[in-house]
């Protein structure tokens, strides 16, 4: 498994990425510069989190109309991997490679923390190194991560089993009060109907070094290899 991690101007955490990718699981791993296109050598793309071009009109914005983009979503026509973290799944959201938007907090603060995250399934290629209802703790670290989508959209994502992730109690119950940020019901990750595009607002690769303290994050990017 060939890994590719786009770099915009404001991706900070691009090296956090490779750190598990080429770091720990030992998989090739290149940096692909926004204005790059080529992208034919890699399986899975990988868009960090950040503040690309500096958040400036919307997260993500700017980001969509970068030449990189036209190629990832290529990439992800003919059925090959993206994942998007935090402000990568902002952009796959302006890209219309995912469904809904990510709008500001439900109290307007940016949240740094680590918080329950339920594994919603595990019939996903994303998933399948966890069990169902497995429960993990993930780092979040956004200002926009409200998820948003009209009800028509949620009721689809539903029925095609596209929500992986929501935001959860260590008992995996999912509440209001579990929820970090407003998301329409408590969603932290959702794919596309191929199943083959992951975006996600808490960030596996900050939970995937045993010296940090736990690994939950690791099963996500070592179930790709």
């Amino acid at each position: 498994m060939k890994f590719g991690i786009v770099v915009f101007p404001g991706s900070n955490c691009d090296r956090d990425v490779a750190m598990v990718t080429e770091g720990i699981l030992n998989q090739p791993t290149r940096f692909i510069w926004h204005q790059d296109t080529d992208i034919d050598d890699i399986d899975t793309v990988v868009i960090p989190g950040g503040f690309s071009y500096g958040d400036y009109l919307r997260c993500g914005a700017i980001a969509r109309f970068s030449p990189i983009m036209n190629s990832i979503i290529k990439h992800a026509e003919a059925g090959k991997l993206v994942l998007g973290i935090c402000n990568g799944f902002q952009v796959l959201t302006e890209a219309r490679l995912l469904p809904g938007a990510l709008i500001r907090n439900r109290d307007l603060h940016f949240i740094c923390d680590q918080i329950p995250v339920k594994v919603e399934h595990n019939n996903s290629l994303w998933t399948k190194g966890y069990q169902s209802a497995e429960v993990l703790q993930l780092p979040i670290a956004h200002g926009e991560g409200n998820y948003y989508a009209e009800e028509d959209t949620l009721k689809e994502l539903e029925d095609n089993n596209q929500v992986l992730f929501r935001y959860s109690n260590r008992k995996g119950e999912t509440t209001p009060q579990t929820n970090p940020n407003g998301s329409c019901r408590n969603i932290a990750g959702i794919t596309n109907k191929k199943g083959n595009v992951l975006g996600m607002m808490p960030h596996p690769e900050r939970a995937s070094d045993a010296r940090l303290g736990f690994v939950h994050g690791k099963a996500l990017f070592a179930a790709l290899c």
